[in-house]
């Protein structure tokens, strides 16, 4: 069922994960089902409600976009929290992290992308470019074909200003996680974040 959610600047409606694949499919880079959706997918069931869906996507690969939602309206997210049109052909600045896309004016935002950064094979953390992993290493698919963000790394953006809603998608993680997964979660909240609450649930 499409749960329908008032935001600041207008409603979301957000789409499934298969319904994104379904858009996205033929975009030639990877991508990847990001937020509270990914944590979800890598458990393998409903953690809670959800007011939008994230995708991430690479900063280089990101005019792949306006040619898989050909269509439909992208808004960048400028800060401090200005929406405004994100034409064909603009090469949005360091400064966006955020794509706000909803199929045609006055509809429902339907997703959120997010633009991360990368060099050299490797994706680089916005928030700490001395956390990074090779690409490849960075998302995982489900039986059903629907690529996601690791764990460990969705966790990892979630630590910082942690909501209730974080907590409970790390809880709902947690047993998930390989030894290496925690391993790599604490000493990136070590070095990003500092001494962080699930710092105790990370160490044997």
């Amino acid at each position: 069922m499409t749960t329908s959610i008032v935001a600041p600047h207008g409603r979301w409606e957000p789409l499934t994960p298969a319904r994104i694949v379904s858009l996205l499919a033929a975009m030639p880079c990877s991508w990847w089902i990001a937020g509270g959706y990914a944590i979800e997918l890598a458990v393998g069931h409903r953690v809670r409600r959800h007011g939008d869906i994230d995708v991430m996507v690479l900063r280089p690969d990101q005019h792949h976009l306006h040619e898989a939602l050909a269509g439909w309206e992208c808004w960048a997210a400028d800060p401090p929290g200005v929406l405004r049109p994100w034409r064909p052909g603009e090469v949005l600045p360091a400064s966006v992290h955020d794509i706000w896309c909803r199929p045609g004016p006055g509809r429902p935002w339907g997703v959120q992308v997010m633009l991360d950064e990368t060099g050299g094979g490797q994706w680089v953390s916005r928030r700490d470019p001395g956390v990074r992993r090779a690409v490849a290493t960075i998302g995982r698919t489900t039986p059903d074909g629907i690529p996601y963000l690791a764990p460990e790394i969705q966790l990892y953006y979630k630590a910082r200003n942690t909501a209730p809603k974080d907590h409970t998608d790390f809880l709902a993680a947690l047993p998930t996680l390989s030894t290496g997964q925690r391993t790599w979660l604490s000493h990136a909240l070590s070095r990003t974040v500092g001494p962080h609450p699930w710092h105790d649930h990370l160490t044997p």
